[in-house]
């Protein structure tokens, strides 16, 4: 059983984080861990070891691709230098053209290698586009979020570009197929019944069946989705609370509230007023 994360990197409200972390020798962890979002892993040196449905080797220009409650661990890594992109998939899915970007993702998900390796001539840019990222991601101004969703739009398109189109595809398991169907659905009114109904399977069986795989389940998926695209709408717009609460799923503003304030422990009123006097 994965282990769902419980901190969460974009608390702060962005819809993209962007880390570089060092890391050498065998981790102090050893069990699996799944995000509520995506995540591209970029190896600019050194190596590592990675479980992801099978033990994948990383090296310089190596792109790994963990897809939303994907299980995965490091099991070893010798002076590996990498930079971390994650990204909300249900904030990106809500803009025209977020689909064509997942494709890769949706492949590792059918079985396909999690590892996309970078052309030479293109690992210079990649780097480019990380730093500027990085930056980007520090800015909670309506221009920066643009910025941001266009440096990553480039990042996803160079991915999909270095994708080796001809790699065996088994097809989604239920696992798979219920995340893809939330990630797609959890912003307007969606029941664990209706997943159900999606996956041919019963709403029992598909709460199992997540929890087991990622430490979540149906409903708390539903939630991630929904939490960190209000936690967007708030740090970078200006419409009231219950507008909000309905462009995520919500038609009752106040079950909105009593969720955001469980999740968060405060009201999106005072998460909003938090976040916009705290320090860049």
């Amino acid at each position: 059983m994965a282990a769902a994360d419980r901190e969460d990197p974009r608390e702060h409200g962005g819809p993209v984080f962007v880390m570089r972390r060092a890391y050498d020798g065998s981790p102090d962890h050893r069990t699996a861990a799944s995000h509520a979002y995506a995540v591209l892993a970029y190896h600019v040196g050194g190596a590592a070891l990675v479980e992801q449905r099978g033990q994948w080797t990383l090296g310089a220009g190596d792109m790994l691709l963990i897809p939303a409650g994907e299980p995965h661990r490091l099991i070893m890594a010798e002076g590996s230098d990498l930079w971390g992109v994650g990204f909300c998939v249900a904030c990106l899915l809500a803009e025209a053209g977020g689909s064509a970007l997942l494709g890769p993702f949706e492949r590792v998900r059918g079985g396909a290698s999690a590892v996309v390796h970078i052309p030479a001539e293109r690992q210079g840019f990649i780097e480019v586009l990380l730093r500027e990222l990085q930056g980007a991601s520090e800015r909670s101004d309506e221009a920066g979020q643009r910025v941001q969703r266009s440096l990553l739009t480039l990042l996803l398109d160079e991915v999909a570009r270095a994708f080796v189109p001809d790699q065996v595809v088994t097809g989604e398991g239920v696992v798979a197929e219920s995340l893809r169907f939330i990630e797609r659905r959890c912003l307007a009114p969606l029941t664990l019944t209706e997943i159900a109904a999606a996956v041919r399977r019963s709403p029992a069986y598909v709460t199992t069946a997540l929890r087991r795989a990622t430490g979540r389940s149906a409903v708390q998926w539903i939630v991630a989705g929904r939490m960190a695209e209000a936690r967007r709408r708030l740090l970078h717009s200006d419409e009231r609370i219950e507008v909000i609460a309905e462009r995520v799923g919500y038609a009752d503003a106040t079950q909105f509230i009593r969720t955001f304030r469980r999740e968060h422990g405060v009201t999106p009123a005072a998460w909003r007023t938090q976040q916009r006097r705290a320090p860049a």
